[in-house]
């Protein structure tokens, strides 16, 4: 079980890189588009809500790597 722990933590820390890349790609075009729909819901997306799901997605990973959660 615990194998599979640390397994499923490089998958959530991997799956964090690859949230923040895909989504940096996807809503960084929205931050110069020129219309302000586009940068209020880039600039919601970009800075308030892209930091807290890659954050939180790469804390549980380095727990689950870090036996953390073993109690």
């Amino acid at each position: 079980m615990n194998a599979l722990k640390k397994y499923l933590g490089v998958v959530w820390i991997l799956l964090a890189v690859a949230v923040a890349y895909y989504s940096i790609g996807i809503f960084g075009s929205k931050l110069t588009s020129g219309k302000q729909d586009d940068l209020v819901f880039g600039i919601i997306i970009f800075f308030i809500l892209l930091p807290l799901i890659v954050t939180g997605l790469a804390i549980f990973g380095y727990y689950a790597l870090t036996n953390e959660y073993d109690d």
